[in-house]
């Protein structure tokens, strides 16, 4: 085992991450039951009691879905990888093929998206391309239905539409739902062929590369073979020239990897945005019950700021086995849904998760703040974070309806892109930034101790300053980083 991985690499067991609080080890199950990603509650249970014995008993539950390990060192983490692998937990290698919680067991949605997702892995496999893209790159075959994977960004989204011939699905390129760009609409087999010649594209720039870093005409290249869908099928698509006519022309993967030049057929521009609607709404957290088919729920609850400790873990699973759960997932949203149990147990289950300090709520106001471990957790840490967004939680619940960044130091490690607000850990104390990262230079300070004070006063003036019917969200764009900043600082 390596003693470490760089930062940036993805930490699986065979190669964990370094961090400010010893070794970090992420842990992708392929799924053990009729859904994505499933454990059994003895399998949890045990994973958590490794993280006991090796780690410093702190679990994670990630934006995407992934159950991280922290605290562990290099002997640590080897007796940590032999008693997961004792455990029987197949872990998913390769490149990131990820789809939803629900993927198959869920009523409402469009389509199954395990089927294409495995002839996905395959065909990367079949390609070469496993060891020739970089860790971070990463492919989300979304089904649609009530737990979308809308917020997870990917270098390569496949989304199912339905259109009159079918089951379509929609290709886009580099970000999440809202910010990737749409630039094919094709059936099963050809939505296969484009998503691994992208990939082909991307690994022959090399490991450092994402799909961000292809040329419009590459990706042009790749849409003129295959129809684009027409405006009905993906209202949230906003062309602004033709549409290509259906073409039974050669694969992708044989001919743009071969360099043949494609053909100057009229497309959908790249510049079209998913809107982040799907069909049945809006996007929601994996928190609350979820109907399945039989008259069936699964239950999710979540890890406030995706961070729990072991014991507690324990406790929560052990209560779902006694009642009967059979198959925890991880969900993308820090969550985890349960099923199996009786319909008739959830509520007893939510009640016991309330208890040990779970979400159970998708109105819980920590479900807008991101807050890493901070101190004393964190060595990179320079305020205690966790304390600092219980404060804020539970004093201003009524202003956040916009996301909140509380990082220990100025990495930004549980909120890397742009927040509202982000109170950031440094050398002058706790900085608070404006419509940027951990890494922008804050506009105010205050002492670390005092930054759940400052939000306060940030707080109050949102309430006394807002229009009628305004949200806090567009009160702080109307009143700017300056006058942000200087409530941010009052006594």
């Amino acid at each position: 085992m390596n003693a470490f991985s760089r930062r940036g690499a993805c930490p699986a067991l065979s190669a964990p991450m370094q961090t400010g609080d010893g070794l970090l080890v992420r842990l992708n199950p392929v799924a053990g039951g009729p859904s994505s990603g499933g454990l059994s509650p003895k399998l949890l249970i045990g994973i958590a009691e490794s993280a006991l014995r090796h780690g410093n008993g702190i679990m994670e539950v990630t934006a995407r879905g992934s159950l991280q390990i922290r605290g562990l060192t290099t002997d640590s983490a080897g007796r940590l990888a032999t008693e997961v692998d004792a455990l029987g937990i197949a872990v998913r290698t390769g490149v990131p093929v990820e789809t939803g919680p629900l993927a198959g067991i869920d009523p409402q949605e469009i389509a199954d998206p395990r089927p294409l997702a495995e002839r996905i892995r395959a065909a990367v496999e079949e390609a070469g391309l496993t060891h020739r893209l970089g860790p971070k790159v990463s492919v989300v075959v979304d089904g649609g239905g009530q737990l979308v994977m809308d917020t997870v960004t990917a270098d390569v989204r496949l989304n199912a539409v339905r259109a009159s011939a079918g089951i379509l699905w929609a290709v886009s390129v580099t970000g999440d739902s809202q910010s990737a760009n749409l630039f094919a609409t094709v059936d099963e087999d050809a939505a296969r062929d484009v998503a691994v010649a992208v990939l082909r594209m991307v690994a022959e720039k090399g490991r450092e590369a994402h799909a961000r870093d292809l040329s419009e005409r590459q990706l042009a290249s790749l849409a003129s073979w295959h129809s684009v869908a027409p405006p009905s099928v993906l209202p949230d698509i906003s062309p602004t020239r033709g549409e290509i006519a259906h073409s039974r022309s050669p694969s992708p993967i044989s001919t743009a990897a071969e360099g043949v030049p494609a053909p100057e057929l009229p497309i959908s521009p790249l510049v079209g945005e998913m809107s982040g609607r799907t069909e049945g709404g809006a996007s929601r957290k994996p928190i609350g019950l979820f109907p399945l088919a039989g008259d069936t729920f699964t239950l999710g609850i979540a890890l406030p700021y995706g961070s729990m400790p072991a014991d507690k873990l324990i406790a929560l699973t052990q209560t779902a086995l006694t009642l009967g759960a059979t198959e925890i997932c991880l969900a993308p949203g820090r969550a985890l849904l349960f099923l199996g149990q009786p319909t008739a147990a959830n509520q007893t289950l939510q009640h016991t998760a309330a208890t040990l300090g779970f979400v159970t709520s998708a109105t819980d106001p920590r479900t807008r703040i991101a807050a890493c471990p901070g101190t004393p957790a964190c060595a990179s840490g320079r305020i205690a974070t966790r304390d600092i967004a219980e404060t804020i939680a539970a004093e201003n619940a009524d202003i956040l309806d916009f996301t909140l960044h509380i990082s220990g130091c100025a990495k930004g490690c549980a909120h890397p892109g742009p927040a509202a607000l982000t109170i950031v850990g440094g050398e002058n104390g706790a900085g608070l930034v404006v419509n940027a990262t951990a890494k922008a230079l804050p506009a105010g300070y205050r002492p670390g101790y005092d930054a759940a004070r400052g939000i306060g006063r940030v707080a109050a003036m949102i309430r006394s300053t807002r229009y009628q019917g305004e949200t806090a969200a567009a009160c702080l764009t109307r009143l700017g980083p300056a006058g942000i900043a200087e409530a941010y600082r009052q006594e």
